[in-house]
């Protein structure tokens, strides 16, 4: 069986100036980034539909993207792949006290795990004298500073959001969220009434970041949760557009109201699939 430093090899003789592979050669880490996301995201969809199956190529695939990156930087004399490994072992020990008390990641642990608030609370801690670390001017030091702008909107949405509530600055409880969340429907029904475009775009985004609020006061993931509604979204039109085909009849030339009514079908069955 294969193991990483096989792999560490197979990456290096991808990128062989002479005997490596055309494509490969050509990658830098900007063409690299759409890849590594789209990576995550099958590991992601893998685990939501149980495929434990091909769960480990799809982790597989995610860990030659880190592989990618360090050969890369190994090139540029940057750093290589075991400088990767080292960091987060070094953050993870650091970060986890509870476990790691003397701070030596094979020491024998000798003290009673705290209270699990206790546990989160440093947690955060540390993460903000890490960021205090990084930054090169601590004057202009924000709690926001480490939330990655590339994350998929709903996500980042929910870590500045998450992020803001540390200090206080939030809804107590979801209730007060709902009358926001009518407040800026509201706001889109009268940008839509102005027949505003950028004033229509704004008020759509402010919609959406009060619902990522809402979810994240009901302990939802709005990512997760999302990503299920587009997979019930897909079944279901799937359902339809199959009872047409068995019908002999172009989904063109259904009216909404026969579209609806399949629709309404496909939850049936999903119900009755289900047990319910």
């Amino acid at each position: 069986m294969y193991q990483l430093n096989d792999l560490l090899h197979l990456m290096a003789r991808l990128r062989d100036p002479q005997y490596g592979c055309p494509w490969d050669l050509k990658q830098d880490y900007a063409s690299i980034v759409p890849h590594t996301i789209e990576e995550a995201y099958e590991v992601a969809d893998a685990i939501e539909r149980g495929d434990f199956d091909h769960l480990p190529g799809e982790l597989g695939d995610l860990l030659f993207q880190v592989v990618y990156y360090s050969q890369l930087a190994k090139e540029e004399g940057r750093f290589e792949f075991a400088g990767v490994v080292d960091a987060i072992t070094r953050k993870l020990v650091r970060r986890h006290p509870h476990v790691f008390p003397d701070g030596d990641l094979y020491g024998a642990p000798d003290m009673a795990r705290p209270e699990e608030a206790a546990i989160k609370q440093r947690w955060e801690e540390i993460k903000a004298e890490e960021r205090a670390e990084k930054a090169a001017e601590p004057e202009q030091l924000s709690l926001l500073d480490d939330v990655p702008t590339a994350l998929p909107a709903l996500s980042r949405a929910a870590k500045l959001q998450k992020r803001a509530a540390q200090v206080g600055f939030d809804w107590p409880e979801a209730l007060p969220v709902v009358d926001k969340l009518r407040e800026e429907l509201d706001e889109v029904l009268e940008a839509m009434s102005e027949n505003d475009p950028q004033a229509i775009a704004d008020e759509v985004g402010d919609l959406l970041f009060v619902v990522v609020n809402l979810a994240r006061h009901l302990k939802v993931d709005p990512e997760t949760a999302l990503r299920g509604a587009n997979a019930k979204f897909d079944r279901r039109f799937r359902f339809i557009e199959q009872a047409l085909r068995e019908a002999g009849r172009p989904i063109e030339d259904c009216t909404l109201e026969e579209l609806d009514a399949l629709w309404g079908e496909a939850k049936k069955q999903e119900k009755l699939s289900l047990g319910c």
